[in-house]
């Protein structure tokens, strides 16, 4: 269902390509019987996937450019400098104004390195697992289990 008629056409809708009228009038003369519109609808939204399935899984396309490598590296030499400079300033005895300089300017390339890593490199993954409930009502006697002891 990646690349249907109706998915071309709601791309289409929202670049603004074709009007809603048009789209509308396009889908007018469709037919569906209920228990198709019914599966349509509930196709990914009711229907639970079974434990240990991947519901989505893909490599984000932006792990293999350059651009991704030559920011990662300029990170970490940046990195590197603000520690190097802070672990030299601590030996020296630098004012305490600039040694908190240098910890936040660390601090914020690395935390500027894990949110493109995050964002473009690591693959979205979800496993899906269900678990119980925390706890069970009063009105639900099915979901008491009897422990022999």
């Amino acid at each position: 269902m990646k690349e249907d008629i109706v998915m071309k056409l709601l791309r289409q809708v929202k670049s603004g390509e074709v009007s809603v009228e048009d789209a509308r009038a396009a889908l007018e003369n469709t037919v569906l019987t209920v228990e198709e519109f019914s599966a349509a609808v509930d196709h990914g939204v009711f229907n639970e996937p079974e434990m240990g399935t991947v519901v989505r899984a893909s490599v984000s396309p932006f792990g293999d450019s350059i651009l991704i490598l030559l920011l990662s590296l300029w990170g970490v030499l940046w990195s590197l400098y603000w520690a190097g400079a802070l672990t030299y300033g601590l030996f020296n005895g630098w004012d305490q104004q600039l040694l908190s300089f240098h910890m936040g300017m660390l601090m914020l390339t690395i935390i500027i390195l894990g949110m493109v890593y995050l964002k473009f490199v690591m693959p979205d993954v979800v496993i899906v697992k269900h678990r119980g409930n925390k706890y069970i009502t009063s009105n639900d006697p099915g979901g008491w289990r009897q422990y022999e002891v």
